[in-house]
């Protein structure tokens, strides 16, 4: 029987790589410090470290590679080709590292870090910029990187780490996440405005049982609230269409495919009128959310803080 090692020799050299890095990296300054210097004395002086220490770090160094780095000359050491070449990938090793550090230690700056924050598509025309605009009145230098996208797809990189904070609705309930309500948006159902229904100010939703409906598709909140509200007023809604973004939905009933349930626009539209409903009481939840025992940087705790301060009056008037 011939047996094929292949599998097993890669889980060996795996494991032989992570040891390896696991041995190599705390020596790759001591290492970097020696070869600039050509001396190990002056880069025990440098480097703040025992000439002993330092000597030591560099013999178990090339046993462990396997191979001479140094040539010795008395107090004096020079690289041999071996070490020339291996100082070029340390030195662009090192560089990363020092880059890696500067950006975290500049996105942590409580005066002009960064923080990642996501939000729904309805609330990108006034609500979110509104916001930023406040904030920045006393944080003038503090960055943001937004995503816009909706509730799930944000909830998703806000567990990958993508996200320091997420604006959705409806406000999610996960043991993960911490989770706190700042607002809620009265929902209108929007109808063409030559429909049945246009001349009326006000509409129980089970008054549009036989209407056809335009949605979001399955997955986005205003979905799961529209479909919750059809069953609590008695129907589920025949769907015309689902679409990822309520003013192409807006569009769409304007051009009389069906009707809608949505959050008001932020310029009014021609072409549709858009009616309160009485009953059910047609809401959303707006809310912000965080990872449960996620630490915040300073910029990220000064928008947390500012965000719950706007409970009651998150969204535009």
């Amino acid at each position: 029987m011939v047996h094929d090692h292949s599998s097993e020799a890669r889980v060996s050299l795996s494991s032989y790589e992570e040891d390896i890095v696991a041995v190599l990296a705390p020596r790759l300054a001591y290492f970097a410090g020696v070869a600039r210097h050509e001396h190990v004395t002056r880069a025990a002086q440098e480097m703040s470290v025992p000439q002993s220490t330092l000597s030591r770090a560099m013999v178990r160094l090339e046993q462990d590679l396997g191979v001479d780095l140094f040539a010795r000359h008395g107090r004096t050491v020079s690289l041999t080709p071996a070490g020339r070449t291996f100082l070029k990938s340390v030195q662009r090793a090192l560089a990363e590292v020092e880059r890696a550090a500067e950006t975290v230690r500049a996105d942590a700056d409580p005066a002009a870090g960064k923080v990642a924050f996501g939000f729904l598509h309805t609330m990108g025309s006034e609500t979110v910029p509104g916001l930023i605009r406040a904030f920045r009145v006393d944080h003038p230098r503090v960055r943001f990187q937004l995503v816009q996208n909706y509730g799930e797809a944000m909830l998703e990189r806000l567990r990958a780490g993508d996200l320091d904070l997420c604006l959705t609705s409806p406000v999610p309930d996960a043991p993960d996440l911490v989770a706190r309500r700042l607002d809620e948006q009265r929902l209108r159902l929007v109808v063409p405005d030559d429909h049945r229904l246009a001349t009326r100010k006000r509409v129980r939703l089970a008054e549009a049982a036989d209407e056809t409906f335009v949605t979001l598709e399955p997955g986005y909140g205003l979905r799961r609230i529209t479909d919750d509200l059809c069953a609590e007023a008695g129907f589920k809604p025949r769907i015309a269409f689902e679409g990822e973004e309520a003013e192409t939905l807006r569009g769409l009933v304007a051009a009389g495919l069906g009707v809608a349930l949505l959050p008001p626009p932020a310029v009014a539209r021609p072409g549709v009128v858009e009616l309160t409903v009485t009953a059910p009481r047609a809401v959303r939840e707006i809310g912000v959310a965080w990872l449960d025992g996620h630490p915040d940087t300073a910029p990220v705790a000064a928008f947390k803080h500012f965000l719950l301060s706007r409970r009651g009056h998150l969204l535009p008037e």
